[in-house]
């Protein structure tokens, strides 16, 4: 982006607010808001998001930012009295990313800029205290070492955990000044060694090196994976927020800790977070060393944990949400350092909704927003059954809900390769750090034996919403040797585990799971009451009766038989919207369709389609009893004949082996001679769809005889038919004119033979480009529109699904090209926009033409919103998605009213 010359790079913490996210990052903007609200925020300024945007754009910071920046430090100088690095009493700053979006550990942070080999002596002075001193110091030197200059982190660590085992002790705490002063040195030789340069003793120097750091971050492997999971835009950049230091690392009466106003994992109000004494932030969040419960800070320090709690009390009030705080006591003196609004599980999520409804803080349509069909799919996963017999191997925190079982493995490589082998595992870590995000987001769960529900581990999953269990102390995690012990029993990489984040219990091999009962609320199996799983389902139930209230789209499901049928009605299906009658001709009956295929005489065929009329009428009766009321949409038959019958090389080689012994079987012959004929280089863009329709007389009037007669006797039985009949890959109107006329033939000889009257609507399934594009030709012959976008997305992007999605899908989300799968997601630049045209020409020519979706995007989250606002009336999707389109539809009328007030 260009440089403008009045733009403002640089803001105090007095300056923002929270509505300034895009410019502040949501640190800054928070720690604004706090500092607004009279809360005790160390001073410090934010560089913006547009800084980053231009240095990661040009190379290069804005020519106004170092004299923006020094005014600011010079104003953070004069407030504190104290200089940035000076010799005596030096003022210290910590240098901290902060996007828009929270990306917990994925971009960079350096603590205590402003120690050098004076002004440690300095520190150490006006602190009273030689070792707090040096352990800042070397603290400094290890993380900018490893995030500034590029070091290995573990050379670090190696080194600590050598002096450590020297003076034959387990925690760094045990280290005194003496320890520390030697090694500072190493560290510093670490550094000489591995970056090729001596450890900057200039604090200006170390400051403007870690601002660029933290920019450069925002473009790391881990970080722009991060996004592509969470689907954060690549191009917002990060803020930088400079804030000076106040020390957990002072003594007894010091320590840093992380505070939810309400718990992440279940959304129940109290007390919950960590707390660690005589400790800096980062060691908190690390994992490194285990916490203790926030609540036993009360024994503590009562006045700070009295102060923390007001404070939260008035965060969350003020935020009308759960609230994730950062704070540190120095001395005695509380301090904020970062709020916002926390990661939750999916379960939390709905808890929560619903409780501040009830205090009164946001009201349904708030709550409402605040879950996402993303969410109450997780809710929908299985548990374990509780009545299983088990091998308790031991218990940690119940960081991030599910039930997880697959083979351990302790490295991010591993997950990855075995995930890619189709292998289900477990991560198992001593602590996670962002390095393990990869490996995190392959493995069905993350199991690890230190750090808290505040830990990266615990953080980052319930942002993926992956179960986790941290902090499972009785676990001895050996990654070197790839192997965890508890007790005598040993755990080889390889070998099976199971955890339940709900309960954080472990548990050696796979557990058999069981419904969750969010699935058994929604089947009918289960009702609010007074335990969790009910206080659970009673919370969904009650954002789900707003979203039905309010929603526009309705949904309808995909479904082939009755069971499937019965299931999406429970639910809360409102009609099928794609009948696949192919599925009706597999199993036994796929020698009728070869005898079909075969005929050589229009006896044959049809004395073919005879026999297959009463056994499509028979799937029809059933499947509209089961939806009786509720609108039916069958396709008629869509995919090429080859399907049907067998693999081209098995039968070759079948009939070549029968040659030999001189016993063909004439059948097999007839068949393969069949299979070249029908044979297609590209079948999915051959003879298919309408075309078989056109070409093969009497299949598609077989098909819509048997829907009519099934429709007709069950209006005779004093039934509600609502049946639509759908016409496949329709490209031009004339196919569409032509089939049709065949179709009202054969609907008029059955009402007349029934005696009935049935009002079946004709439409099409626009999956094609030219149909889409020509769709006020095609709406004069059709009733309805639904848009097949699985194999629109195909036509579209020229690519067929089944090879591009193992050939080179994960290289284009690799690099980026796709923020996500556009058979998951649809493409709204391409897809949607002839989505959006087809919708405008059909109605423009038919405005009572109905228009739905039946690809795979009309249960995704995001999808469903496009469809709203693009004007459709109804999704569907399989059975089990349909609750989440139908929480996505609410949340969609929801927005786009919020958006109409405003």
């Amino acid at each position: 982006m260009s440089e403008n010359k009045d733009q403002k790079f640089v803001y105090d913490f007095t300056e923002g607010n929270r509505d300034l996210k895009d410019l502040l990052g949501g640190k800054g903007a928070n720690l604004a808001e706090m500092t607004n609200l009279g809360l005790p925020v160390p001073p410090g300024f934010t560089i913006t998001t547009e800084a980053c945007k231009v240095y990661l754009e040009s190379g290069s910071a804005p020519a106004a930012l170092r004299d923006e920046v020094s005014a600011h430090l010079a104003a953070l100088e004069s407030k504190m009295g104290k200089k940035l690095g000076q010799s005596d009493d030096p003022l210290l700053v910590s240098v901290r990313s902060g996007a828009k979006f929270s990306m917990p550990g994925m971009m960079d942070t350096v603590l205590n800029i402003g120690l050098s080999d004076e002004s440690v002596t300095g520190l150490a002075s006006q602190a009273g205290d030689e070792r707090f001193a040096w352990d800042s110091y070397r603290r400094l030197i290890q993380m900018f070492g490893k995030t500034v200059l590029g070091v290995e982190g573990e050379l670090f660590e190696d080194a600590l955990d050598e002096a450590k085992a020297a003076k034959k002790v387990t925690v760094d705490t045990d280290l005194d000044a003496a320890d520390l002063k030697k090694l500072v040195k190493v560290f510093k030789k670490i550094v000489a060694k591995e970056a090729g340069r001596e450890f900057p003793q200039d604090a200006r120097e170390q400051m403007d090196l870690a601002v660029e750091a933290v920019f450069n971050s925002w473009n790391t492997d881990r970080a722009k994976l991060y996004r592509r999971q969470e689907r954060i835009p690549s191009d917002l950049g990060t803020a930088v927020n400079v804030c000076s230091m106040v020390f957990g690392n002072l003594g007894p009466d010091s320590g840093t800790g992380v505070a939810f106003t309400r718990d992440p994992a279940s959304g129940h109000a109290g007390v919950y977070g960590d707390y660690l004494q005589n400790a800096q932030g980062e060691d908190v969040v690390a994992g490194i060393r285990n916490t203790v419960p926030l609540a036993d800070l009360e024994a503590i320090d009562k006045a700070s944990y009295d102060q923390l709690m007001t404070i939260m009390t008035t965060l969350e009030t003020h935020y009308k949400d759960l609230c994730d705080i950062e704070f540190t006591i120095e001395r005695g003196q509380l301090w904020m350092l970062q709020t916002r609004v926390g990661k939750r599980t999916a379960g939390a999520a709905f808890r929560i909704a619903t409780q501040l409804v009830d205090q009164g803080l946001i009201d349904e349509a708030e709550a409402l927003q605040r879950v996402s069909g993303h969410q109450l799919a997780q809710l929908m996963f299985p548990r374990f059954d509780e009545g299983a017999k088990t091998t308790l191997l031991g218990r940690g925190i119940a960081a991030s809900p599910g039930a997880a079982v697959g083979k351990a493995v302790f490295d991010s490589y591993t997950a990855v390769k075995w995930s890619r082998s189709g292998e289900k595992v477990i991560l198992i870590r001593r602590e996670t750090n962002p390095d393990d995000l990869d490996g995190m987001i392959a493995s069905e769960g993350i199991l690890t034996s230190r750090g808290g529900k505040t830990s990266h581990a615990a953080v980052v999953a319930r942002g993926m919403g992956k179960t986790c269990v941290c902090g499972a102390e009785e676990l001895d995690v050996d990654t070197k040797r790839r192997r965890m012990t508890v007790g005598e029993t040993v755990i080889e990489e390889g070998d099976v585990v199971s955890i339940d984040g709900s309960t954080g219990k472990v548990y050696l091999g796979e557990v058999p799971v069981v419904p969750s009962p969010v699935v058994e609320y929604f089947e009918g199996r289960m009702h609010a009451g007074a335990d969790d799983a009910d206080e659970l389902v009673a919370a969904v139930h009650r954002i789900m009766a707003y979203a039905d209230r309010v929603r526009r789209l309705r949904v309808r499901a995909n479904a082939d038989n009755a069971e499937d049928a019965l299931r999406a009605r429970r639910f809360g299906a409102q009609g099928i919207g794609l009948c696949r009658t192919e599925h009706m001709f597999l199993g036994e009956r796929r020698e009728m369709v070869e005898r079909l295929i075969l005929a050589d005489t229009d006896g044959e065929r049809d004395e073919a389609l005879s026999a297959l009329l009463p056994l499509q009428k028979k799937d029809f009766i059933e499947l509209f009893e089961a939806m009786d009321g509720l609108p039916v949409t069958v396709r008629l038959l869509d995919p090429p004949l080859h399907e049907f019958l067998p693999d081209i090389t098995e039968l070759s080689v079948r009939v070549a082996l029968a040659e030999s012994r001189k016993d063909a079987n004439e059948n097999d012959l007839r068949l393969l001679q069949a299979v070249h004929k029908l044979h297609e280089q590209n079948p999915m863009l051959g003879l298919r769809g309408v075309r078989l329709g056109l070409v093969i007389p009497g299949l598609f009037a077989m098909q819509v005889r048997a829907i009519a007669e099934a429709a007709a006797e069950r209006k005779n039985a004093k039934g509600d038919p609502r049946v639509e009949i759908m016409i496949p890959l329709v490209g031009t109107v004339q196919e569409l004119e032509i089939v049709r006329e065949e179709a009202d033939a054969v609907i008029a000889e059955v009402e007349a033979a029934t005696d009935t009257t049935l009002k079946l609507s004709i439409g099409t399934m626009i999956e094609l480009p030219r149909a889409a594009l020509t769709a006020d030709q095609i709406a004069e012959a059709a009733q309805f529109f639904s848009f097949g976008t699985n194999d629109l997305t195909q036509t579209v992007w020229g690519f067929s699904r089944d090879d591009v999605e193992a050939s080179f899908f994960t290289a284009y989300l690799e690099k980026g090209i796709f923020g996500v799968s556009p058979f998951e997601t649809i493409d709204k630049d391409g897809v949607g926009s002839l989505v959006r045209h087809a919708a405008k020409l059909g109605r423009a020519t038919r405005p009572d033409l109905k228009l739905g979706v039946c690809g795979e995007h009309g249960g995704d989250p995001e999808s469903v919103h496009f469809f709203h606002e693009v004007g459709l009336d109804y999704v569907s999707c399989s059975p089990f998605r349909i609750p989440v389109a139908r929480l996505e539809a609410g949340r969609a009328a929801a927005e786009a009213k919020g958006s109409d007030s405003r």
